[in-house]
């Protein structure tokens, strides 16, 4: 993991320790580095429950909830995927947040409208997810780098957005 990763596992980490609440990940492209991240931390088996990595979508599915028809007619690789994963992993973990990923990291896979280095992140609760989408091709290894810190850096900003309204100050 790089340095970027590790400071923001790291604010993710006292975040969820002031909270007392726990997350677990659901990630296709991604295959299990965003939960690797996550538990980098020492100490994060207090928040962190686990993981499932849902590289087909029968997976996607049968685990996670997520409609066959969506998947039929969109893909996997769109928004809405990436909402039910995370509020699939909410309810099959049994945790407060989740954070998602689904995508085509490549080298091989891309469309014409779903090319090669789309990824839709996705990160919340079963009631208030938001999302992210990545559309450029670095290739494999640089796109899932970065799918991964972008998708902990989404899930810090999500947590300190819903800190904000509590303190009064907004910032």
């Amino acid at each position: 993991m790089d340095f970027e990763g590790k400071i923001i596992s790291r604010a993710i980490s006292q975040l969820l320790w002031e909270k007392e609440k726990t997350i677990g990940t659901a990630e296709s492209c991604t295959g299990g580095r965003i939960a690797e991240a996550i538990i980098a931390v020492p100490g994060a088996s207090k928040y962190f429950k686990g993981g499932i990595i849902c590289y087909v979508n029968d997976i996607k599915e049968r685990l996670l909830g997520v409609s066959h028809d969506v998947l039929e007619e969109k893909t996997a690789v769109c928004e809405e995927v990436a909402i039910e994963m995370v509020k699939g992993a909410c309810k099959a973990l049994q945790t407060d947040y989740a954070i998602a990923a689904t995508g085509i990291a490549g080298p091989a896979g891309g469309t014409k409208d779903i090319p090669v280095g789309t990824i839709w992140l996705a990160c919340g609760s079963v009631d208030n997810v938001v999302t992210l989408k990545m559309e450029e091709d670095h290739g494999r290894d640089i796109n899932l780098a970065i799918a991964t810190n972008k998708a902990l850096q989404l899930f810090c900003d999500f947590l300190k957005a819903e800190e904000a309204p509590e303190n009064g100050s907004g910032s």
